[in-house]
């Protein structure tokens, strides 16, 4: 089970942190990744993080502003977003995927097993 938090409404340029927590033993066998949702728009990809967390990528519109980080110990991934823009609004979702190399995370969305409820995330400009 995967559960977001730390979503809201804030200003533009302005920072959140997203937070996800997961339940179960074996979180450090999982790539994980943040995906988000416009109203009227498809999923679309925002950041993974490798199991090991030696591996990420952002796609091009958070690069530069979003940082994804995992504590394997914890059980938790986080997306520190900062800079924020009106375009980043959106419902946030945490997904998993089992990995069997340690150092790499897809970016398809169809390609994650577990899926948390989302948070939103307002940015007003």
């Amino acid at each position: 089970q995967l559960v977001e938090s730390g979503g809201g409404l804030v200003q533009a340029g302005e920072s959140l942190t997203l937070s996800c927590d997961a339940s179960g033993r074996a979180f450090s066998a999982y790539a994980m990744a943040w995906f988000r949702q416009a109203p009227g728009k498809e999923r679309e990809f925002v950041s993974a993080i490798s199991r090991s967390g030696g591996g990420t990528g952002y796609s091009d519109s958070v690069k530069g502003r979003f940082t994804i980080s995992r504590d394997n110990a914890k059980n938790t991934v986080v997306l520190q977003m900062n800079s924020l823009e009106p375009e980043d609004t959106g419902v946030y979702y945490c997904a998993a995927d089992f990995a069997v190399d340690s150092s790499s995370y897809p970016r398809f969305s169809n390609s994650y097993t577990y899926w948390g409820q989302g948070t939103q995330v307002t940015v007003s400009s």
